[in-house]
């Protein structure tokens, strides 16, 4: 969906994530700790899903490194 920001700061390693076929906060407890993946061509970049962000199934993941501008609106792959 987009970066986790601030009044005044943007976090480009920390991202938030909307899974599509997921119950709001039901499933989404059950993947905290999870890793997911964004793809693009050769490169790959790989994140942990850290916490919740709302009420509405939406979560927090941390990557290893910033994640380019082009990876917002997307797909990632969860793997376990």
């Amino acid at each position: 969906m987009n970066y986790r920001i601030g009044p005044k700061t943007q976090m480009p390693n920390e991202c938030l994530i909307e899974f599509t076929n997921m119950d709001p906060t039901t499933k989404a407890e059950r993947i905290v700790g999870r890793r997911v993946v964004w793809k693009s061509g050769k490169s790959k970049l790989v994140g942990r899903i850290i916490g919740f962000h709302g009420k509405n199934g939406v979560v927090k993941v941390k990557f290893t490194k910033g994640v380019p501008g082009q990876a917002i609106g997307t797909n990632v792959q969860l793997i376990a």
